[in-house]
């Protein structure tokens, strides 16, 4: 299974507004591991960046003005994603984004050649109902390190956001985990502790006074049901003599 963990920065947060995408970054997993792969580019929007924006992730117009277009990357991008399942946190604003920049160039949607969403905010809403499901709430929940992340970034963001989306489905693969190692322990060791160390289990027996107390109670059902006690041996039938 090839997942692609996607995030994007943007000039503003409407795309129907003119809104351009100016950074993209993806990571890789296959069967839910980190490959070490990764696509990260920045792109040059040919518009102004809002104030606002610029606040969040620290991009300039300045630092764009030599980027390539989107147009530019464009081959590259799809390349990378192709076949892969996205994994993005609040899916529907960078597939809108991303969807709305392949459209300019009229070229495939992202659901033409990839293998579905999973929108990991949505993800965490259900998950915990009424808490907070920010990228830094869940690394907090998570123990994930975030202390690096002064400022969004796309690459950064996506890297985090792998291993939160794995912390959050860890469950997923228990039913298969370690199968194909040698190095866990064995079925006689539990909880880390050795059963053949245990002492014997102590068989408690019913004494005769439970044994008559528990043959009254069947004969009473056996009674009530005119003998179709299922815990009593049907009575033999009688057989008549030649």
């Amino acid at each position: 299974m090839r997942q692609i963990v996607l995030d994007t920065e943007t000039t503003g947060l409407e795309w129907r507004n003119g809104d351009r995408v100016i950074e993209i970054g993806c990571v890789e997993l296959v069967d839910r591991k980190l490959t070490g792969r990764h696509y990260h580019v920045f792109v040059n929007p040919d518009r102004e960046i809002d104030a606002g924006a610029i606040e969040v992730h620290g991009i300039t117009n300045e630092f764009l003005a030599d980027k390539p277009r989107f147009k530019d990357v464009v081959e590259e991008f799809e390349a990378f994603v192709r076949g892969g399942e996205l994994v993005i946190h609040n899916a529907a604003f960078d597939v809108g984004f991303l969807d709305n920049e392949l459209a300019l160039l009229e070229r495939a949607r992202l659901d033409t050649f990839c293998a579905g969403v999973i929108d990991t905010l949505k993800m965490a809403k259900e998950l915990n109902p009424g808490k907070k499901a920010t990228l830094d709430a869940l690394c907090d929940r998570f123990e994930i390190d975030n202390a690096h992340r002064t400022l969004h970034g796309a690459l950064l963001d996506a890297e985090l956001l792998a291993e939160v989306y794995l912390a959050m489905t860890r469950g997923q693969e228990s039913l298969i985990i370690g199968l194909d190692e040698d190095d866990g322990p064995s079925q006689d060791v539990i909880g880390g502790a050795d059963l053949k160390d245990r002492p014997p289990l102590r068989v408690v027996r019913a004494s005769d006074a439970e044994m008559a107390a528990h043959e009254a109670v069947l004969g009473d059902i056996a009674k009530a049901s005119k003998g179709a006690c299922l815990w009593l041996p049907p009575e033999p039938a009688d057989v008549e003599s030649a």
